[in-house]
């Protein structure tokens, strides 16, 4: 006859999630297909351009240029992004007033509206004959064919990213540690330096490389505003396109896989920025 096992062990043997073996294989399987194949198969390419072909393909002018561009624009937006996006956030999540609920969705609009569109848009508004470019025409101010343009369109799509990433965190920490610093004499900057920018910073900076990641790889709100004159308003995701229409395969698997390795970079710092604040805690 054999034993029955005590009612904790089979308790304990038994996974409370019902098909989680089931769900984890066609998860991961999807994930596979879907994204690291892809990604896989460009790293094979590059890898087998070797050290030389691949810094043959990075050194030429014009990709050192691209590259320059796209991540001095993506690093401005991400900031520019950032600031504004606590401001909009703090706003929406502190006050009370009519509209609030429509900026609310506002917020989410450029990861509903196509890229393509909010060039185009973009665009008309700025360009010199547009509504707002003729006026700064007058002052000799250019947005539209120019850096400062490449940088707003990217604004625009990482705006969302900065804003959702606070939004949370500020309804979590509510006005009572601010109302407990004013009670012990602290003023309301006081409270704000050392009160709640550091339960935001770690939010902060994970909308910041969010934000830094999506407008490094994009390309549809960009091509309309930045006019695409080599040396000057050329991305380098544009550059992939050029080079992949000009056969040179290994050019663009280069510039390719260095945008990769840096939004990989991105997201990697986005894991850790929780851990090292935590360890940061537990220290101090």
């Amino acid at each position: 006859m054999s034993a029955i096992a005590p009612p904790s062990k089979r308790r304990r043997g038994r996974n409370p999630l019902p098909g989680f073996g089931l769900s984890l294989g066609l998860g991961m399987a999807w994930l596979g297909v879907v994204v690291l194949l892809p990604l896989l198969a460009l790293a094979v390419r590059a890898a087998g351009l070797g050290v030389d072909g691949w810094l043959r393909a990075i050194r030429d002018q014009r990709v050192q240029e691209a590259l320059e561009l796209s991540f001095g624009a993506a690093f401005a937006a991400a900031v520019l992004a950032s600031l504004v996006g606590a401001l909009v956030a703090w706003v929406i999540v502190r006050y009370r007033f009519p509209g609030r609920r429509l900026l609310d969705a506002l917020v989410d609009l450029p990861f509903a509206l196509p890229t393509a569109v909010a060039g185009i848009a973009l665009t008309a508004i700025y360009a010199p004959n547009g509504w707002v470019g003729k006026l700064l025409a007058a002052f000799d101010i250019k947005i539209a064919y120019a850096v400062p343009g490449i940088v707003l369109a990217l604004v625009f799509i990482g705006l969302p990213f900065a804003v959702r990433t606070l939004q949370p965190v500020l309804e979590t920490l509510g006005r009572e540690p601010e109302e407990a610093a004013a009670s012990l004499g602290a003023s309301r900057f006081t409270a704000f330096r050392r009160v709640i920018v550091p339960e935001l910073l770690p939010a902060w900076l994970t909308g910041f490389s969010l934000a830094f990641a999506r407008g490094l790889g994009e390309y549809g709100s960009v091509i309309f505003i930045a006019g695409n004159l080599p040396y000057k308003t050329e991305i380098a995701p544009l550059l992939i396109t050029i080079r992949l229409e000009e056969y040179d395969y290994n050019g663009a698997v280069a510039i390719a896989a260095l945008l990769l390795v840096a939004s990989f970079l991105c997201l990697l710092v986005i894991n850790l920025i929780p851990l090292l604040f935590q360890r940061g805690g537990r220290n101090g």
